[in-house]
């Protein structure tokens, strides 16, 4: 297996060169989680997999609640499904609170306090009430809980990991926090072994073909938890090594090379660079250009499967400015693709974009 046939079919299974979905909530179940810290470029990053589906309809599943913006996996803000997000949780808090310890130590943070805060977080927002972070730190304030800023945020993570809050409906540009029981419908419970199963196996439908170590760095999981995960699941996947390193997969498909010749414009953080440890297999152009430099993990052009420049947003009241470099010109097939992965990004935000 070569890096070529590697990142095509991530390409395939990360619903990037031709999706099967309709909408975001079924892709983000696909994907399991979605790193999300930049919200508006990861709402961009489920509409480039949703060639029919708009940036306001994106919005919506997450207004309505079918989509949660958590802390989920690695220490950072994630989409979920909401169906997804109580056993995802009960997984991975447990890492994440771990990972999360030094910080709380050096901000004396103790579980005493945290407890506190989450007594009155659920008292405040009972009654399906949604509140901004300030609102929450007025509460805190009612009760003689001073805070600043970087404290506030740990706290709600905490709340986050503990299941007491998840994402509310937006405030205008504001983000709000809802009580998770209200918000977020009872579903089916799993165990932990059920929990790390269907983790894993999502995984690898939709990121492979992956290693043990790309699964390990996406998820945070230990790699013996990342072994057992695969062991569950096994009959399920195929193998293949390529250089040093086992890759697995649930099946190569075969494409017809067209379908990859397409520009797409990935947002930062997206889980086609996210999703990976060694991430070499979208590197062979810009390397061969720029060897022994270390990845600009920003907005990326991707042609291919592979990095061919980066580009920026400026969004006005009535249209988006576009600026962009490519590591090397655009032939003019290229150019022509560049034009309709604008056009592309024009559609779902509903704006005209201007470079």
């Amino acid at each position: 297996m070569t890096l070529s046939e590697i990142v095509r079919q991530r390409l395939i299974n990360q619903q990037i060169s031709a999706s099967r979905f309709k909408n975001a909530t079924d892709l983000v179940a696909w994907l399991g989680a979605v790193q999300a810290q930049e919200y508006h470029q990861a709402i961009w990053g489920l509409g480039l997999r949703l060639p029919h589906v708009k940036e306001h309809q994106v919005k919506n599943d997450i207004e309505e609640a079918r989509i949660i913006r958590t802390h989920l996996l690695r220490p950072t803000w994630h989409f979920v499904a909401a169906e997804d997000l109580r056993w995802m949780l009960m997984l991975t808090a447990p890492r994440i609170k771990m990972a999360a310890s030094y910080m709380h130590r050096k901000l004396e943070l103790e579980k005493k306090l945290f407890n506190r805060c989450n007594n009155i977080l659920a008292k405040s927002l009972q009654g399906h009430a949604q509140l901004t972070r300030n609102e929450i730190k007025e509460e805190f304030g009612k009760k003689k809980i001073v805070i600043d800023s970087t404290r506030l945020g740990h706290i709600m993570m905490q709340a986050e990991l503990d299941g007491i809050v998840c994402s509310g409906a937006r405030k205008g540009n504001q983000f709000t926090y809802a009580l998770l029981e209200e918000r977020v419908p009872p579903f089916a419970k799993k165990t932990k072994e059920e929990a790390l199963a269907e983790l894993t196996r999502r995984y690898f439908m939709s990121r492979g073909p992956a290693t043990l170590k790309d699964y390990s760095t996406w998820s945070r999981l230990t790699m013996a938890d990342c072994k057992n995960g695969l062991a569950m699941i096994r009959n399920q996947f195929s193998q293949q090594k390529s250089g040093p390193d086992t890759y697995y997969f649930h099946s190569l498909k075969i494409v017809d090379k067209k379908q990859f010749h397409a520009i797409h414009l990935l947002p930062i953080y997206d889980e086609f660079l996210m999703g990976y440890k060694d991430r070499n297999a979208i590197m062979e152009f810009r390397n061969k250009l720029k060897p022994g430099q270390a990845l600009r993990l920003d907005n990326t052009i991707i042609y291919e499967g592979q990095i061919i420049g980066y580009w920026k947003r400026i969004i006005n009241a009535k249209s988006i400015d576009m600026e962009y470099e490519f590591l090397k010109p655009l032939n003019k097939k290229q150019d022509f693709l560049f034009r309709k992965a604008l056009e592309r990004y024009s559609e779902f935000s509903g704006l005209p974009v201007k470079i």
